[in-house]
């Protein structure tokens, strides 16, 4: 019985023994410093906020490329075993990939982006409109359509949108009817594009009265429609508004089983009482 005790112990110390060197060698394997940076094309100084890095590494057998790594440090410093990798760093609505190859030694990468920036304001009379009243989206050609692709929606006044170097078509949208305008703006590398568009509009408030200037009766369905019979709106209310691109309207009012109509025009940077007599 000692005997065969004393054989399965050295049988364990054996495989223990031709063991310990690989775990040894998988817990030593050296790691190498990779230094990653990014500059705008055209400017030597360093991105500072806003990065996004990916690393992926790069197999040689033909499988899908693996996620290692990210960070969202402008100029992170990872620590990667020796082999290939795909560098991916975002920058708004922009980005860039590179292939590298790390060995023993540590390594810095510059990357360079090619990307511009956006800043976007809109007016009415050349009056600022307020951020919570208007929004912008950015699309890029597509074919002969200049709104082929949306790249961004619902962007507030002021707020620096990072893109691609490139020509945008850009679309203001001014209250939720149809108040819209809208620009081609080219975005050039390392430049902040400031960019106001103008807008042609109005805030119209709607009544039906029994005379001009009386109280507005409640529980009141107006429609605006364009002089060819097209409805823009249906509005349910005492004095209902709604912001109204410059031109001319028919309102029908609908109020206890009879109906009203009058017609009337919009004028640029000009709010108005729109009234219907009760008659």
């Amino acid at each position: 019985m000692k005997l065969w005790r004393l054989a399965l112990g050295l049988v364990a110390f054996w495989a223990f023994s031709a063991l310990a060197p690989v775990a040894r060698a998988q817990e030593t394997v050296a790691l190498t410093d990779l230094a990653l940076i990014a500059h705008l094309e055209g400017d030597k100084a360093p991105i500072s906020t806003g990065l996004v890095w990916r690393v992926y590494a790069d197999p040689t057998d033909g499988t899908p490329a693996r996620f290692v790594i990210d960070s969202q440090d402008a100029t992170p410093t990872l620590k990667l075993q020796p082999g290939a990798y795909i560098i991916h760093v975002t920058y708004g609505f922009s980005g860039t990939t590179r292939r590298i190859v790390l060995g023993a030694q540590a390594l810095r990468e510059d990357v360079i982006i090619s990307a511009g920036a956006l800043s976007l304001s809109a007016t009415v009379s050349d009056a600022p409109i307020p951020a919570d009243r208007v929004s912008f989206s950015i699309y890029v050609a597509v074919g002969t359509d200049p709104e082929g692709r949306l790249i961004a929606d619902n962007i507030k006044p002021n707020v620096v949108v990072r893109l691609p170097v490139g020509i945008y078509r850009i679309v203001s949208r001014y209250g939720d009817t149809n108040a819209i305008a809208s620009s081609d703006i080219k975005v050039e590398p390392g430049k902040l594009i400031e960019a106001s568009l103008r807008h042609r509009a109005a805030t119209v408030t709607l009544k039906l009265v029994n005379k001009f200037g009386g109280d507005a009766y409640a529980g009141t369905t107006f429609s605006v429609l364009t002089p060819g019979g097209d409805t823009i709106r249906d509005l349910v209310g005492a004095f209902p508004s709604l912001i109204l691109a410059e031109g001319e309207y028919i309102l029908i009012a609908r109020n206890g089983g009879r109906i009203f109509t009058e017609e009337f025009k919009v004028r640029s940077g000009f709010d108005q009482d729109v009234e219907i007599l009760d008659r």
